[in-house]
């Protein structure tokens, strides 16, 4: 008898416990999606992790153009095979962007396959919509492009991005297009 009464206060004990944290794990789970880019391709959806630890500034603006609908429609105009797909040009040919220049959030991070990016001119601080994910470990990057996120799935689908002639510096012609960019906390599933 006395076991059982030792059990059902270990079983009320956890009952209070998991009442108290269930809250703030749903809140987590909230946090997550609100730091998660779908992007979905014809091919189908990539997951992308946001790295607002990395780059605070670069994701909220990403995040900002995605709520407005700014990526849906966008290009890959400039993919290099066993580079990097490059996309966020609205003059679709890697010479425009929103109108609101980033300045630079190096890290330490590194340009490994998944990672996503900001493209840029020769000036550090001149980042504006166009991002780049990485489709084979680029060091020679490293320290130099800011990082904002990384895939974590659907990496199979970026590799079907249609490739640039080589000779044109990765230039595509009837390049695939983004089909719809959304945080994830805004999607339904």
């Amino acid at each position: 008898m006395r076991r059982a009464g030792s059990f059902f206060l270990m079983l009320l004990a956890w009952t209070f416990i998991a009442a108290a944290v269930l809250p703030a794990g749903r809140a987590l789970a909230e946090t997550d999606r609100e730091n998660m880019i779908y992007l979905d391709l014809e091919y189908g959806r990539v997951k992308i992790k946001l790295r607002p630890d990395l780059a605070p500034n670069h994701v909220a603006r990403i995040k900002e153009l995605t709520r407005q609908g700014f990526y849906d429609g966008l290009p890959f105009h400039r993919v290099i095979e066993g580079f990097m797909a490059q996309t966020g040009d609205p003059n679709r040919n890697g010479t425009g962007g929103s109108g609101q220049k980033l300045k630079a959030e190096f890290s330490d991070a590194k340009h490994v396959r998944g990672v996503v990016s900001m493209a840029r001119a020769q000036d550090p601080d001149s980042a504006d919509s166009q991002f780049f994910i990485v489709l084979a470990d680029a060091p020679w990057l490293d320290g130099q492009y800011t990082i904002w996120g990384e895939v974590v799935e659907g990496m199979e689908f970026v590799d079907m991005i249609k490739k640039g002639d080589p000779s044109r510096n990765g230039v595509v012609i009837d390049p695939d297009e983004i089909v719809k960019m959304s945080v994830a906390a805004d999607v339904d599933e």
